[in-house]
């Protein structure tokens, strides 16, 4: 791959902003997919449905192929399988919250912003009660805090001041402007 022949220094944020522009994109094109469903009562247990086989695809059949074609040992460490297990539960449930929150009313404009910001809060929080920093929590540089408590600002100021949503458009009006 042609970001791993890159300087190792910056093979991280390569694909660190690869992570952010495909999950930025993530909720916008789900919505868009929920909607384009066509059921009211269904669309989002199908919209989920077809995420999943796109995750059956890209994280089950392609790094099965990876390994495979690299020659890897096919030894699994029982610790190893839970854990990644349990991310994997995680992920699918958050993206499954996702779709309930569109289902809710909320927009993808408000709903990713607010996990966007609140994600990093947790993880952070989460990554150091496990792995601490070298002399403890007091160690940690001030702008990493303040990025914390801006983060949270953050999402507080984009459910406060959230765009009003778009007018309704009747369904016989909207299918007409789609044709017209």
């Amino acid at each position: 791959m042609a970001a791993e022949t890159a300087t190792p220094a910056l093979s991280w944020l390569i694909f660190a902003l690869m992570t952010v522009a495909t999950w930025g994109l993530y909720g916008i094109f789900l919505h868009s997919g929920q909607l384009s469903m066509a059921d009211p009562a269904h669309g989002r247990i199908k919209a989920f449905f077809f995420v999943g086989l796109a995750y059956f695809g890209t994280a089950v059949l392609a790094p099965a192929a990876l390994l495979l074609l690299r020659g890897a040992s096919w030894s699994f460490p029982a610790r190893g399988i839970g854990l990644s297990l349990l991310a994997g539960t995680l992920g699918a449930i958050g993206a499954f919250c996702v779709l309930l929150a569109f289902g809710a009313k909320g927009t993808p404009t408000v709903v990713m912003s607010i996990i966007f910001a609140g994600a990093p809060i947790v993880n952070a929080v989460v990554a150091l009660g496990l792995h601490p920093p070298a002399g403890g929590i007091k160690a940690l540089p001030w702008q990493f805090v303040v990025g914390i408590l801006l983060a949270a600002l953050g999402a507080g100021m984009v459910m406060r001041y959230k765009p009003p949503p778009a007018k309704a458009i009747p369904v016989a009006e909207e299918a007409s402007a789609r044709q017209g």
